[in-house]
């Protein structure tokens, strides 16, 4: 189909493009940004004034639960909740059972998810077997399965040996390694951030120093092997300093936070409310703030989803004994627009965190390029709706969002010439 979507503020921040443009598409392909060509009839033409229109989004580690526990999620609930947040491609992560951790697990996957119309899958494979950290996966047969970065998650890797290995072979095979970095002997069986509201509340803690230690280790191999690594889920001031530093060392080093961190702080977990039981745990606010300050200067580079949908059993149980996680996807937009309207954060760089995993993992989107075909969002960012189970689509509902208003909700997506409105 002909189509001409004219009239919108349209932000692509790899291309510098920020302002009202007009947009021809030709079955699915972007043809002109602006003027139509001479030879050009829209078959449809929608005026978007007042709308938004970006490059659909991509998201790094959302767990789309499959394969594995269908009451919890499955590819086509996830898939369809990331495309109502707007996004055109997952990297989903390894943690399912069976574990992505083999070349037939992985086409298993892309096969199934070929089946499902919509949301594009870029895995990630398990950096070990059965992500124990004890063997090295496959990492060729990974690679070639369709795998675009291998991880270990937080699962940990306790022979350093083993872990410089990994390293070693990742940089062979020119793969991006994604890490979490958490000490487990640290870390125990800790549920929330050490500190003092922690101790009040009675709930175990985990100690930043669990981040740290584990984040310093891991820079020091990254320099040593120059593997290509992407640090993912940040949570402390004193991480935020550290992968600043290493970027200024020239390290090969990218990194994401979740939304959630950007938002709140441990002092929400007075009402013992479990869906703020979060892996990593939500920290103090002068994290919180300077995690808000390493998106604004760059040294970090991706806001993500962190999205883990849970059956409703699963958030019933005690704070303690609850399972970590967040329902998140179709969150994304609006929590970040609330960061936009407070002036934490330009509307430009919001959707370029966004966008980022496209250029560090080298991803077809995350730009509007002329003779190109096109993944995009049309967004109404006035758009006002209420979190509930009615207007979510992922089958967890595990949010601390529910009943509550709020602005901007995505209308469209576009991926080449599929629309999902």
């Amino acid at each position: 189909m002909k189509r001409s979507l004219i009239n919108a503020r349209v932000i692509d921040p790899t291309n510098g493009r920020d302002g009202q443009y007009d947009l021809h598409l030709d079955g699915g392909r972007l043809i002109a940004i602006g003027e139509a060509p001479a030879d050009f009839s829209a078959e449809r033409r929608d005026d978007l004034a007042g709308k938004l229109v970006t490059p659909a989004f991509i998201d790094l580690g959302a767990h789309l639960r499959d394969p594995g526990p269908r009451y919890k999620g499955s590819l086509v609930s996830e898939s369809a909740a990331a495309l109502a947040g707007g996004y055109a491609t997952i990297l989903p992560r390894p943690d399912t059972s069976p574990v992505l951790d083999s070349a037939s697990h992985i086409r298993t996957l892309l096969d199934r998810a070929r089946d499902v119309a919509g949301v594009r899958l870029a895995p990630l494979g398990a950096l070990t077997q059965g992500l124990e950290g004890d063997l090295l996966a496959n990492m060729a047969a990974l690679k070639s399965a369709g795998c675009v970065a291998l991880t270990n998650l937080r699962q940990p890797i306790r022979d350093l040996g083993v872990l410089r290995r990994c390293l070693e072979y990742a940089r062979t095979f020119d793969i991006t390694v994604v890490f979490q970095a958490q000490e487990a002997a640290l870390a125990g069986q800790g549920c929330a951030h050490e500190g003092a509201i922690a101790s009040r509340l009675g709930l175990a803690g985990i100690p930043e120093s669990a981040e740290t230690v584990a984040l310093t280790q891991w820079l020091l191999l990254i320099e040593q092997t120059g593997v290509r690594a992407h640090v993912s889920l940040l949570s402390s001031a004193r991480a935020v300093e550290l992968v600043r530093d290493a970027k200024a060392r020239g390290l090969d080093i990218s990194a994401d936070v979740s939304m959630a961190q950007l938002h709140w702080t441990d002092e929400q977990l007075e009402g013992f409310n479990a869906n703020f039981h979060l892996e990593p745990p939500l920290r103090s606010a002068a994290d919180r703030d300077a995690l808000r300050a390493g998106v604004v200067d760059g040294t970090i580079d991706a806001i993500v989803s962190d999205h883990l949908p849970h059956e409703a059993a699963a958030k019933s149980a005690p704070f303690a004994v609850s399972e970590p996680g967040m329902t998140s996807l179709e969150t994304m937009l609006p929590l970040g627009l609330a960061l936009v309207k407070a002036e934490l954060l330009s509307l430009s760089r919001l959707i370029e965190t966004l966008t980022f995993s496209a250029r560090r993992f080298g991803l077809k989107g995350g730009m509007l390029e002329v003779g190109e075909y096109c993944d995009l969002a049309v967004i109404d960012m006035e758009q006002e709706w209420r979190v509930s189970s009615e207007t979510l689509v992922s089958a967890g509902h595990n949010t601390p969002l529910l009943g509550m208003l709020l602005n901007g909700r995505v209308e469209e997506v576009l991926l080449g010439d599929s629309c999902y409105a």
